[in-house]
């Protein structure tokens, strides 16, 4: 799961309700759990985390690359987000592609985002760098997307619906960027961010998304991030209900998603 689902909770409480719910990791948000410069706090974090029987997945950062455009303030920072990754024990780092819509963005624009995302991919080591799927940045378009990823190599991503998008464009989205996609956020929002319902609401595309990434014969992370009214009760069902998606879509391990904590 990912820890912003329930981000006035403290990072206590939230292990508990993951393990609870039989998840298996937690991606922990930046913004509300991992204090940038605290990297001792971060590694407690962790040890808490898997002394609790889970893993972590990943940082959620929101680290944007490309802003600031001072090419030092922004290596600075991510110098913190590299340093509190490593000390949570996470294997990715999720990172946002700039501030800017794709349609928006200028040349200037979106060569300092992908020149600022090559260097930190460059320089993560053995962490791997993936972006947020997600409105008003370079990934908010398919095409846009795919062509960032295919010009960053080792750069990574995730995935999740678009807002108001049908079932079929939102799968042949995922179809296009699939070779790139480390991990998908769950969640069912339907038509807008503003109607969060069950995920059961949403069940042909769930259903249909595990299916889609167990067919790549890669372990693919499907993490809940938003649940209805962010109600630490709902979680225990949604989870059930994720795990039955994925164990419909084939065993772990042989090609199928799995699911990891909330987020």
């Amino acid at each position: 799961m990912c820890s912003v689902t329930y981000r006035p909770l403290p990072p206590e409480r939230i292990i508990a309700l993951a393990r609870r719910a039989g998840l298996e990791h937690i991606e922990w948000g930046q913004d509300a759990h991992v204090r940038l410069g605290d990297e001792a706090g971060a590694a407690r974090l962790g040890e808490a985390t898997r002394a609790a029987g889970l893993s972590v997945s990943a940082l959620g950062s929101y680290y944007r690359a490309g802003v600031p455009a001072d090419p030092e303030e922004a290596e600075r920072l991510w110098r913190q987000v590299l340093a509190a990754a490593r000390a949570l024990g996470a294997p990715r780092v999720r990172v946002w592609a700039g501030d800017l819509a794709s349609a928006s963005s200028g040349p200037a624009d979106r060569r300092r985002t992908l020149d600022r995302l090559k260097r930190c991919v460059d320089s993560a080591g053995d962490i791997v760098v993936a972006t947020e799927f997600h409105a008003g940045t370079l990934t908010d378009e398919v095409a846009s997307a795919l062509s960032m990823l295919d010009e960053v190599p080792g750069l990574r991503t995730y995935w999740q619906p678009p807002n108001g998008m049908p079932d079929d464009e939102a799968l042949a989205g995922l179809r296009t960027v699939l070779d790139h996609v480390d991990a998908v956020h769950v969640f069912s929002w339907w038509p807008t961010s503003e109607d969060r319902l069950p995920l059961d609401h949403r069940a042909a595309l769930w259903r249909a998304v595990l299916g889609v990434l167990a067919s790549t014969g890669r372990r693919i992370d499907a993490s809940l991030e938003f649940v209805p009214g962010d109600d630490p009760g709902m979680l225990t069902g949604e989870a059930a209900t994720l795990r039955r998606y994925v164990d419909e879509a084939g065993p772990v391990g042989s090609g199928s998603a799995a699911p990891t904590g909330a987020g």
